[in-house]
């Protein structure tokens, strides 16, 4: 299984910081920006390693959610708040058990409720059904779920 990259979603007052911040984190590979609404932004990298989402948070004191993406099969989705409201979880749990990930140590019922969490402590408001539909839900390629999940999550302008 080979890791595609994947998605950053935070709140940064402009595009150019946002890469700076990312950079001086740790994340390679900094790809396209999309601007959602109310300063959040979706940016695409190459790779971040350990740390690199609690680097990045301390860096803006914004939000954010990450999603590695392996073979745009598997999503490991990671959240963190500046005051370490965190959760993980995993999408498209059907292709992660085809290559033998063990969804025990993704339980649905703990990412749906940090989740709520998160989004709560980020001013969001988040559908919980929708968030659950993502978090057990399936696609062909993963980034479908990962867009899913940011609108249920609450994030103004994510479709």
């Amino acid at each position: 299984m080979g890791n595609s990259g994947g998605s950053l979603t935070t709140r940064s007052t402009s595009t150019g910081e946002l890469h700076q911040l990312m950079r001086a984190a740790g994340f390679t590979d900094i790809d396209d920006t999309e601007a959602l609404a109310e300063g959040w932004r979706v940016t695409n990298f190459g790779d971040a390693g350990r740390r690199r989402l609690a680097n990045l948070v301390q860096g803006t004191g914004a939000p954010a959610v990450m999603v590695s993406f392996h073979d745009s099969d598997v999503g490991f989705i990671e959240a963190l708040t500046p005051d370490d409201n965190s959760w993980e979880g995993l999408l498209n749990r059907e292709m992660a058990e085809s290559y033998e990930i063990p969804l025990e140590h993704f339980p649905v019922g703990p990412a749906v409720a940090g989740a709520l969490a998160w989004s709560a402590a980020a001013g969001l408001t988040p559908d919980e059904e929708a968030i659950r539909q993502t978090l057990t839900g399936s696609a062909l390629f993963v980034e479908e779920l990962s867009s899913a999940l940011l609108a249920a999550l609450g994030l103004p302008g994510a479709a």
